[in-house]
């Protein structure tokens, strides 16, 4: 195995055994860490047999911190890129929030029959946003849901649960996605699609930021009214600040929404 054949569950491993005692598990990953050369066998005086990461496994992962911490950088700088853009447009926004969304599901009865059931999720979008105005009718509550990396695309994707628990707290939901990551054509269409792309001269090393937000597919729109667990929600949260200098960044390049 060379580094880049590393799965999400050999670098978990190697994470789990660097934190632990290092007993054995005696599965395939284990097989697999150990011919690589990145886990190692020891044995104490009484005949315990242990592992550790080795020499080249501490190598494996610094790698895989360092690029996780790209990805959470890039992932940051593109979220506060889109709630800019929403206090452009007018918009309150906050960032990091965690609320309570009802989800339809399915619970099967005594007599064997399904019945549908409303079941509740904790919903956490990267942006949400509503307009600043006194009438509760034109709020317009915005979802933006931001992914950088490909796997965190299909993630979400195959996790139905989690948009539909986004889309029951808004009228507008988007996907925001970093350049080169996915098409539009991937995401349901009760989404919209943004694409985001990297102004030129940055890198994920050095820390990217972004530029113009392409609009490839508008989002659905419906009539919303924010339920009051939600304005409770808001208000117990801190929007973000108001830009002061909405006008420093008129000279990026590409910097207004397309």
């Amino acid at each position: 195995m060379d580094p880049q054949s590393l799965t999400l569950v050999h670098r978990r491993r190697l994470r789990e055994v660097w934190r632990s005692a290092g007993w054995p598990c005696q599965d395939g990953v284990e097989v697999e860490l150990l011919a690589a050369g990145w886990l190692e066998r020891r044995c104490d005086a009484q005949g315990r047999e242990t592992l550790r990461v080795t020499d080249a496994g501490v190598q494996v992962l610094a790698a895989t911190l360092q690029r996780n911490r790209a990805a959470r950088d890039a992932h940051e700088a593109l979220v506060a890129r889109v709630a800019l853009e929403m206090q452009r447009a007018g918009r309150v926004v906050w960032r990091g929030l965690s609320l309570r969304a009802p989800v339809a599901g399915e619970l099967p009865g005594p007599d064997g029959q399904v019945a549908p059931v409303t079941r509740w999720a904790i919903a956490m979008p990267d942006v949400y946003s509503i307009r600043h105005t006194t009438v509760e009718d034109y709020v317009e509550p915005v979802v933006h849901e931001v992914k950088v990396r490909r796997a965190d695309l299909l993630g979400d994707l195959k996790r139905p649960t989690k948009g539909e628990a986004y889309r029951a707290l808004c009228g507008e939901c988007w996907y925001v996605l970093k350049a080169g990551i996915g098409e539009a054509d991937e995401v349901p269409d009760v989404y919209g699609v943004m694409r985001a792309h990297p102004l030129p001269g940055t890198d994920e090393q050095a820390g990217l930021a972004f530029g113009a937000l392409e609009v490839l597919r508008p989002a659905p729109r419906r009539a919303f009214r924010l339920p009051f667990s939600v304005w409770m929600a808001l208000a117990r949260a801190n929007a973000e600040p108001a830009d002061d200098d909405a006008q420093s960044l008129l000279g990026e390049s590409g910097g207004s929404v397309d």
